[in-house]
């Protein structure tokens, strides 16, 4: 779709910066064609759905995945920090992906982890809120405020939510990500099963500035016209 109407589309669109208040686009321009919405009822429900779009030649937005059921943090969703299990509010930039396992297709740049990588959540590390590589022992931050990634299964897909990367905030929050469900409430994360993550990480380009949306009820789809929004809310509660 030209930017121009990208940039119509997306006049709510509010961006999340890492640790500053949240700032309306407005009249600025926005470059986001794919767009994933995860939408919980109420801000402390723990499960909600995700659904997945893309803009049409009209101007208007084609879900073109789910809605599915997402699972967010134990302390449901808003202002999110390091001592919280809340996952953050907000629109944010997904940029990279990784995991256990071998690169299922995805086109945004994709690390499948070794035995030595980590997500550096120690709060007095300058490596904080990144993945670095070392073997135990030689790190230079505590490994025990951090997540041994390869270790964990949950991990065989992972999308790095870009939330508190740039600048990055000690303290308000690391390691969140979208990645295979347990089946339950998550420590901040957003989780789907196998299968959704798979797609999404085959349907995400670089190219389109994708982002995902996290919100409480419609103001997830603030990224979507409210004309298309409606619509589709009608379809999907009849």
């Amino acid at each position: 779709m030209a930017a121009a109407a990208s940039a119509a589309l997306l006049t709510s669109l509010v961006i999340t910066s890492p640790g500053h208040a949240a700032t309306e686009i407005g009249a600025r321009t926005s470059s986001a064609e794919q767009v994933i919405t995860v939408t919980v009822p109420s801000r402390r429900s723990t499960v909600g759905t995700l659904e997945a779009w893309k803009p049409r030649a009209d101007g208007k937005y084609r879900r073109v995945l789910g809605p599915v059921t997402a699972y967010v943090g134990t302390e449901g969703i808003g202002k999110a920090s390091e001592y919280r299990s809340r996952t953050p509010r907000g629109v944010f930039t997904v940029t990279e992906a990784f995991g256990r396992r071998s690169n299922p297709g995805a086109r945004l740049p994709y690390r499948q982890l070794g035995p030595y990588d980590w997500w550096v959540s120690d709060v007095d590390s300058p490596a904080y809120n990144t993945m670095q590589t070392c073997a135990p022992g030689t790190c230079r931050f505590s490994t025990g405020d951090s997540e041994h990634l390869s270790t964990i299964s949950l991990y065989d897909y992972a999308l790095v939510i870009d939330y508190n990367r740039d600048p990055v905030v000690p303290g308000a929050g690391s390691a969140f990500f979208l990645h295979v469900s347990a089946g339950e409430p998550t420590q901040g994360c957003v989780s789907v099963s196998r299968s959704a993550m798979r797609k999404l990480l085959r349907w995400l380009k670089p190219s389109l500035d994708p982002v995902i949306s996290i919100g409480v009820g419609d103001k997830a789809y603030a990224p979507l016209s409210m004309e298309e929004f409606n619509a589709e809310f009608a379809a999907v509660n009849r």
